[in-house]
């Protein structure tokens, strides 16, 4: 169900993130120890948890790629989600930690932070590498339809805001003096971190409970059944889910009695292949059955226009 230029891609794209942000935790932990800045060791922290999930996205990505087998007959695409809600948790608990670090030193009230040259400077580069980075792993989410590659881009795009809140923190502490607004911006770092980890959440956990395709992608398949209404009486029974990138949809089909096996066969396909050239990376299932209604008194069937049997 997946290309190996899509599967290659996906890998070199999750490769490059942990890479990333492996340099990040390393730059943001060495300034945050220097300058005793909470805002910039929040950022450490957080950095922290993007290259865990970075590396949960990669190994996700690997797995999900492999073909369908004895144990897993639909494939291995959930991997994706449970990539996704594992990252999603995890940066809940990077922010709640934030959050308490800031209230204990807002608390005892002695704040000092020093290097603010040197923080700001790694503050501004984080935000530029990670815009860089997550607009990357976006474009090949959106090309290979990745659930793993799309969460860790947003987690990464999340990063490129509270990063800027800290240089902007920074920024005020050089103008006015004022040290305790290095906490007070941390916890605003940590508010929209879990604005993330909530938006993290809704896209990958609900898939594993098997919620129905969003309605764009179901209007897709509608599109398609009213193209060849002609050729059916009705269809009834339509499921959707997704699992990982893939697509699983199945339907039941009504056709007229006297159509033929071969014919009912031809047009289940038929419309299979429509639905796969619009929504790519679909599995679809068509149970095609006879309609059941009797037509009495009469050599043609109203609703079908097809003759009797005799």
């Amino acid at each position: 169900m997946i290309s190996a230029e899509h599967d290659q891609l996906k890998q070199g794209a999750a490769r490059l993130s942990v890479l990333s942000n492996t340099i990040m935790v390393i730059a943001k932990v060495i300034v945050g120890i220097l300058s005793g800045s909470v805002s910039i060791m929040s950022e450490a922290v957080h950095s922290g948890i993007d290259l865990i999930a970075a590396g949960i996205a990669w190994y996700s990505v690997r797995e999900s790629g492999k073909p369908a087998d004895n144990e897993h007959p639909f494939g291995h695409g959930k991997i994706e989600n449970v990539a996704g809600t594992v990252e999603a948790l995890l940066i809940f608990g990077a922010a709640l930690y934030i959050i308490m670090e800031a209230a204990r030193k807002l608390a005892t009230g002695r704040v000092e932070v020093e290097h603010l040259g040197i923080g700001a400077a790694i503050m501004a580069a984080s935000s530029v590498a990670n815009y860089l980075i997550s607009r990357r792993l976006l474009t090949v989410a959106a090309k290979t339809d990745s659930v793993a590659l799309e969460a860790d881009a947003l987690h990464l795009r999340t990063d490129v805001y509270t990063s800027a809140g800290v240089l902007a923190g920074l920024m005020a502490i050089k103008l006015t003096g004022i040290t305790l607004l290095d906490p007070l911006v941390a916890i605003v770092v940590a508010f929209m971190i879990i604005k993330a980890a909530y938006d993290l959440t809704t896209k990958s956990f609900f898939h594993i409970l098997d919620v129905k395709l969003p309605p764009e992608e179901e209007a897709v398949i509608l599109g398609v059944m009213a193209e060849h209404a002609d050729q059916y009486l009705e269809y009834h029974k339509l499921r959707t889910r997704k699992s990982g990138h893939i697509r699983h949809i199945d339907m039941h089909l009504v056709v007229a009695k006297q159509m033929t096996v071969e014919s009912g066969h031809a047009l289940s396909h038929l419309i299979s292949s429509d639905i796969q050239r619009r929504l790519a990376y679909s599995h679809i299932l068509v149970h095609v059955e006879p309609c059941v209604n009797i037509c009495a008194d009469s050599k043609t069937c109203r609703r079908c226009n097809h003759p009797m049997e005799q």
